[in-house]
């Protein structure tokens, strides 16, 4: 047996084989636990989440290769990491779909979800938010705080994930800054209290700083005043740091004129000053101690993780590590601090919640296998589940049977008996369940009405292409998978319109990987025609007749139903609802309508008012383009005696229709994109220029702020946070100083600009012939906006309505 080198996700067999030459090798036979058993206070339900091309996949193998599970990390260069595992995550190296992995650290059980960084996949993000308790945001540390790491911040901040951990990645590369990346979080106002718990250690050689040599060999654990060095194979030592300022500077750990060496006591005391401010305890600890500089280096970690636990939990601070995950470098300290610092489900659940409380499930995402069938993702919010139990699709209103209960480690899945309360596993049998159901015990649900969770919202789609099977007998299996892609994919939008099938999705790379995905899982004949993308249409300027009646036939005699409502364009002044894609529904109260998947109880009347005003909000009457930017408020309904509350659904529908109709064809509305624009100086005339011939703006031609969102552009404050000096991170300021190059370099300038997504389908290759191919951009949703008219007329055109 090969001894345990640290903390293990299961026990392996070491079989030593002889082959040629006499050389031995050994095969890794991997056994699974068969049950989910542990305790529920020391699971951690986490996602890793980032701009594209931040590391996630890549530290995720990490922690999967310091866990023990695999005996060496994947690349994704190379195309051999565990949780990007579908042919064209691997062909193109990019994260296509969330992948979920149960991972065992010291007394921890960690339900790791490494989710995508690209915009088009933005729904797996949604999804894994929803479930999870605390995640880990990574942050390019050349690069500081991009466009999809406020994206995926604001979706953590829209499902109330509670806690979260900052990994400055990447401080082996050249340019790359401790300093800035941290500075960073308060310029983009991501969080106004970041707290550094470690200090990279460029190199042990203080010659290396003295030559800007960009590299990272150990951190500086401030908490538990220790020092970590790796060596170049990715192993470390650690080494507690003297409790003296007198020993610290004699000990020999450090070179005596090493450049860190005065900054450490500063970072520690900074931060026990920091955390005392949000805990009276230790506030009144430190006021006990001797003065003295040294006195902070003798406080205990057990004296301090308490507090800075509560503080992380009650989001008072914001706990920021840094390393390499391509070196394994910080890899232990960031699941180590997972374990501390983020929620168990314990930690945020609700009162109705228990593990020996009635079964209730979230379904937070479902998939398709071709061997399994139908796979549902799914976190345990109270109870336990069992294998073949049954169970009650509070959504649907469908009774369902399991037959079996998974783990499932990435592709591969493991059969338990049970998921305890808090855990996230895979349930195989239920054929009509779909991302955000709620599922309940079949025994209770009677009591189903009162046991919904909150779903997940798909993101809008902004752009389409037209499905056209290659023969008639395609028709049906091109349909069937149509329908069965968008069960996986909620972001995936499909209606006919005239005759013509349309796939609606979030953008160009989407729709190719929904076309691949099509041929490959579904082996469908089809073509995928041009893509455009997807426009909208608001409300007409005519007067409508205040239609508030509709007349049909209930077994037999007439019925006629009388619904209120009025209609008006939606101020500049009022936020659209993204779950009405941008429209305002209001009912009865003033307050806003649910969409009809979220109501608990699906037969309540204004369920099925919903479902009609979306259906006839998902289609215009004069243009078939999905209506957006309406504020309806419904007031007063009336359904009379013994009639059942669906007819409410074709009630509302036809009226809604009706008085869309009458007020005629309104503003076409079309998606526009945030861009950031990475290029040489000399080249920014004629990327400035290409943007405004094609519809753009630019908002800015200077600096890296959040001026491209609209936010407020005031960065938080330094005062009082431990702000590290540029000299611990050297190749940073080398990087852009003339000193270290005898050549002048070229200086580089950021562009922020909006522009419309339609005249940017190929901006790829024209920023690359404009840059020299030097240029580098960032693309992020930035809504729908009315065109001129003369666009209109174009848009018309071109769906064929003009």
């Amino acid at each position: 047996m090969i001894p345990r080198t640290g903390p293990q996700v299961m026990l392996r067999r070491v079989l030593w084989l002889p082959v040629r030459d006499c050389q031995l090798k050994f095969l890794n036979q991997r056994f699974l636990a068969t049950e989910a058993h542990h305790e529920t206070s020391l699971i951690r339900n986490m996602a890793l989440v980032a701009h594209i091309d931040s590391g996630k996949t890549t530290l995720t193998e990490s922690i999967l290769h310091k866990s023990a599970y695999l005996a060496a990390p994947g690349s994704v260069d190379t195309g051999s990491t565990t949780t990007d595992f579908l042919p064209a995550e691997r062909e193109r190296g990019i994260t296509i779909q969330s992948a979920s992995i149960p991972v065992k650290w010291d007394k921890w059980t960690f339900n790791l979800i490494d989710t995508p960084g690209h915009a088009d996949f933005g729904m797996e993000v949604e999804s894994a938010s929803r479930v999870v308790d605390g995640a880990v945001v990574l942050i390019d540390s050349v690069e500081g705080v991009e466009a999809q790491t406020k994206g995926v911040w604001r979706q953590l901040d829209r499902y109330g994930v509670p806690t979260r951990l900052m990994f400055l990645n990447k401080l082996d590369r050249p340019g790359a800054s401790f300093r800035s990346s941290l500075v960073s979080l308060l310029t983009h106002r991501l969080h106004p209290n970041p707290m550094a718990l470690v200090l990279p250690v460029a190199s042990f050689r203080t010659e290396d700083y003295m030559r800007a040599e960009p590299g990272i060999q150990g951190l500086v654990d401030l908490v538990k005043w220790e020092i970590w060095k790796w060596t170049e194979d990715g192993h470390s030592t650690i080494q507690s740091l003297p409790r003296t300022v007198e020993e610290l500077e004699t000990s020999g750990i450090l070179p005596t004129n090493h450049p860190m060496i005065p900054h450490l006591v500063a970072a520690r005391t900074t931060l026990l000053e920091n955390l005392s401010m949000y805990s009276d305890e230790l506030m009144e600890h430190l006021l006990a101690l001797p003065p003295g500089p040294s006195s902070y280096l003798d406080v205990e970690m057990s004296a301090i993780i308490p507090h800075l636990r509560k503080a992380t939990l009650s989001n008072d601070i914001l706990p920021v590590l840094c390393g390499s995950a391509m070196k394994s470098i910080g890899t232990e300290l960031v699941m180590n601090y997972v374990g501390e610092l983020l929620a168990s489900p314990m930690d945020v659940r609700l009162d109705a919640e228990s593990a020996n409380g009635p079964l209730r499930l979230l379904a937070w995402k479902v998939s398709w296998d071709k061997r399994k069938g139908w796979m549902t993702f799914v976190r345990v919010y109270s109870g336990t589940l069992k294998r073949q139990s049954s169970v009650f699709n509070v959504t649907s209103g469908q009774k369902e049977k399991i037959s079996k209960v998974l783990l499932l480690y990435a592709a591969e899945a493991q059969e338990v008996e049970s998921l305890p309360y808090g855990s996230v596993g895979v349930i195989l049998g239920l054929k009509f369940t779909r991302t955000g159901d709620t599922l309940v015990d079949a025994r209770h649900s009677s009591n189903s009405s009162q046991t919904s969770l909150r779903g997940v919202v798909p993101p809008p789609a902004v752009m389409s292409a037209s499905v056209i099977p290659k023969s008639h007998s395609d028709l049906d299996p091109v349909q069937e998978a149509l329908h069965a892609l968008s069960r996986t994919d909620p972001s995936v939008r499909v209606d006919m319109q005239e005759g013509q099938l349309l796939v609606h999705g979030l953008g160009a790379l989407h729709l190719e990987i929904v076309e691949g995905r099509l041929r490959d899982e579904w082996d469908v004949n089809f073509e995928l025609g041009s893509r455009r993308v997807s426009y909208r249409e608001s409300l007409g300027p005519g007067l409508s007749s205040n239609v508030n009646n509709w007349t049909t036939e209930v077994s037999g005699k007439p019925v006629t139903i009388k619904i209120l409502m009025t209609m008006e364009p939606l101020a500049d002044d009022e936020q659209g609802d993204p779950v009405w894609d941008g429209n305002l529904v209001l009912g009865p109260s003033g307050k806003p309508l649910l969409s009809p998947d979220a109501f608990r109880d699906q037969l309540d009347p204004m369920a099925n008012i919903a479902r009609g005003l979306s259906s006839s909000l998902s289609n215009s009457p004069h243009t078939s383009l999905p209506l957006s930017h309406i504020k309806i408020h419904v007031t007063e309904y009336n359904l009379p005696r013994d009639i059942p509350t669906s007819i409410l659904a074709g009630a509302s529908s036809s009226i809604l229709r009706t008085r869309i109709q009458e007020a005629g064809m309104g503003p076409v509305l079309e998606p526009f994109i945030k861009l950031k624009i990475s290029l040489h100086e000399d080249t920014m005339g004629k990327v400035v220029k290409d943007l405004t011939e094609n519809g753009g703006e630019v908002l800015d031609l200077a600096s890296d702020t959040p001026a491209m969102d609209g936010d407020e552009v005031v960065a938080y404050s330094t005062d009082g946070l431990y702000i590290p000096p540029e000299e611990l991170s050297p190749s940073s300021a080398a990087s852009t100083s003339y000193k270290f190059s005898n050549d002048v370099p070229r200086l580089k300038r950021t562009i922020h600009a909006v522009a419309p997504l339609s005249r940017m389908l190929d901006y790829s290759t024209r920023l690359r012939a404009l840059s020299g191919g030097h240029g580098l951009f960032d693309m992020l949703n930035a809504g729908f906006r009315q065109v001129s008219e003369a666009r209109r007329l174009e848009i018309l055109r071109e769906i064929g309505r003009a």
